[in-house]
């Protein structure tokens, strides 16, 4: 029986044309061929599996070929070609730096350096994983490598050129391999299928090119892999996702229209699919990501050819992302990105992962709604008083005049206000006060509007809890003078409370329960910690000391409730928080010699001057 050989090693390149992906290199060194202009050292790096060893013993070959054909290729039928192919050349040594990496190694091939070639005009070093020498090996190589003998060539190969000394990257001539492109890899893949007698679906090579990440030799072990698999020979899309595990492009592109469609029931069901499939979450919320990504990119024309895809899927990107608008994409990009960063530190990584979907699946909900408000214009100033916005009533009733600085608007088509005011029916709308300028406030009465007939009105959307206004304070309706509508009125608004002295004990009884009532709520330790402080009253500011940051980010989230808390239940509004952090002074430990002598030095600044008068060193 046959030994099997795997298509990487047979379907190995002999000549520079049968390289594939770097046509940018390969004509560079048939052209130094050619006009003999051969450096003393090169330096190819490059990913795995890109062709940087094979480059490196086709120019090895080609150089001392005798019988170079017009193209600069070597002839395979001279004895130097013919000795190489049987892997019996006196003339060409590969080193694998990985396992010889000392500067014995080194200093052994400096002295197989000095000895001229036997036949052939050149002796050619290949190093490969050049990185992985160490620093003294490369300072022992740095003299030969930068004045080798006429008859030594030296190509050296890495995956990792950062690692490599400047000394040696400026003595070498640098080639950079690029990843090879999944169009590339699958034609090549198609070659060998053919060669080989395989029947295969070219979405099924595509799917291994994109799955090889511009790696040819990882696409061509996928290769054999599939190829094994298949007991008739054929290489069938749907089993090279099963055998590579690899999610299908269709999830991701059926889980994007759902969201779109704000379909949450069936994107949980995709979602639910995908990892009893065995699909690890975290992968699938990176795929989401660079999903969204991919449309985005294909939304111009320019940035199209950012898309390293097939034609096929090309073509699916180019219609979903006429679907998707702009401002979908980007806001799904940053939930997504969100819950890629969380996603570690979530206890129920499933339940977060659920969590962004039915985000993304509300998303286009939020997006149309910002897109149907309008704001109101603003109307002249009603008797001198400026009027900042005024609001339809959704009953048709009365109007409202937005005092605060946050601009009030309705909905274009049921003209309800989306800032969370809506009157019940047949409430009509309550005055709001404004600033007049003599100090007093008024409020302007309400004018008469047209009322919805909208059917199915959309509800408005509420304001945070910390932007709504809270009215504590009684209106009386009373005309204003000089008013040019006589029978316009405005409303006064009462004087407000005067504030009330208090004592510490009261302020600590407030505060305790405050504390006792957080800790039913919350039960944090944390915020325990901070409130269990010791207090200082001075007037009416009260003073704690913290620890650390962390304590002042806890106070800082609790502070505007407990001074509601503290203003209401002692009736004063002058009530403040202020808080100091106390630097906690560590010990220095003394262990070294060094630290010996500082510590004794600074208790007597003379050990310096003896220590200077006399030359001394101190031990490290």
């Amino acid at each position: 029986m046959e030994n099997f050989v795997v298509s990487a090693r047979k379907y190995r390149p002999a000549t520079f044309d049968t390289v594939v992906g770097q046509e940018h290199i390969t004509t560079t060194l048939k052209n130094a061929i050619k006009t003999n202009h051969l450096a003393q050292a090169f330096l190819f790096c490059g990913p795995r599996g890109v062709g940087k060893t094979t480059c490196a013993r086709i120019l090895a070959k080609t150089i001392n070929c005798q019988n170079l054909t017009p193209e600069g290729e070597a002839c395979n039928d001279c004895e130097s070609c013919v000795s190489f192919n049987q892997s019996a050349s006196f003339n060409i040594h590969e080193l694998d730096a990985a396992s010889n990496n000392s500067v014995e190694d080194i200093r052994n091939l400096i002295d197989q350096v000095r000895y001229p070639p036997q036949s052939g005009k050149y002796k050619i070093y290949i190093i490969d994983e050049v990185h992985m020498l160490s620093s003294a090996a490369f300072n022992a190589f740095l003299k030969t490598l930068e004045e080798p003998p006429s008859y030594a060539i030296f190509i050296l190969a890495t995956t990792e050129k950062h690692k490599i000394l400047p000394t040696i990257l400026s003595r070498c001539q640098i080639f950079d391999f690029n990843r090879i492109q999944p169009q590339h890899i699958a034609n090549h893949l198609a070659s060998i299928a053919q060669k080989e007698g395989i029947t295969a679906e070219s979405d099924a090579l595509d799917l291994i090119a994109q799955k090889a990440d511009g790696g040819l030799r990882d696409a061509l072990s996928m290769f054999d892999l599939n190829v094994t698999f298949s007991a008739d020979r054929i290489i069938r899309y749907k089993e090279v996702l099963d055998n590579l595990h690899i999610l299908d492009y269709d999830y991701y592109f059926r889980l994007t229209e759902q969201l779109l469609t704000g379909d949450l029931t069936q994107s949980l069901l995709t979602l639910d699919e995908i990892l009893r499939k065995g699909f690890d979450a975290h992968q699938f919320v990176v795929g989401l990501c660079r999903h969204f990504r991919d449309l985005l990119v294909c939304k111009d024309q320019a940035t199209v050819q950012l898309l390293q895809v097939t034609e096929n899927v090309r073509r699916q990107y180019l219609e979903q992302s006429a679907k998707a608008p702009m401002s979908f994409l980007l806001s799904a990009l940053s939930l997504g990105g969100q819950c890629d960063i969380n996603f570690k530190q979530a206890k129920d990584q499933r339940l977060h992962v659920e969590l962004a979907l039915m985000k993304l699946a509300n998303l286009r909900n939020v997006l149309d709604w910002n897109t149907l408000h309008t704001t109101v214009p603003s109307e002249p100033p009603l008797n001198g008083v400026e009027k900042k916005n005024s609001l339809p009533s959704p009953n048709g009733g009365e109007s409202v005049a937005a005092t605060s600085g946050i601009p009030l608007e309705t909905h274009p088509i049921t003209s309800e206000p989306v800032n969370g005011y809506k009157p019940t029916n047949g409430q009509a709308a309550q005055p709001v006060a404004t600033p007049h300028t003599n100090g007093t406030a008024v409020a302007h009465a309400a004018q008469p509007a047209v009322a919805s007939t909208t059917k199915n009105p959309l509800p408005p959307r509420p304001l945070p809890p910390t932007s709504r206004l809270r009215t504590t304070v009684s209106l009386t309706a009373t005309p204003t003078a000089g008013s040019a509508n006589a029978d316009q009125a405005v409303a006064v608004v009462a004087p407000t409370r005067p504030d009330k002295p208090f004592i510490f004990e009261q302020l600590k009884a407030c505060w305790d329960s405050f504390a006792q009532q957080r800790q039913r709520q919350t039960g944090s330790m944390s915020e325990q910690l901070v409130l269990n402080r010791d207090l200082r009253l001075e007037g009416t500011a009260i003073y704690l000391t913290l620890d650390n940051r962390l304590q002042v980010d806890i106070l800082t989230e609790l502070k505007p409730d407990l001074l509601a808390c503290l203003r209401d239940t002692l009736q004063n509004s002058q009530i403040t928080i202020e808080h100091e952090v106390a630097v906690i002074e560590t010990k220095k430990l003394i262990y070294s010699p060094l630290d010996k002598f500082n510590y004794m030095a600074e208790k007597n600044p003379a050990l310096h001057e003896l220590r200077k008068a006399l030359g001394l060193e101190v031990d490290y």
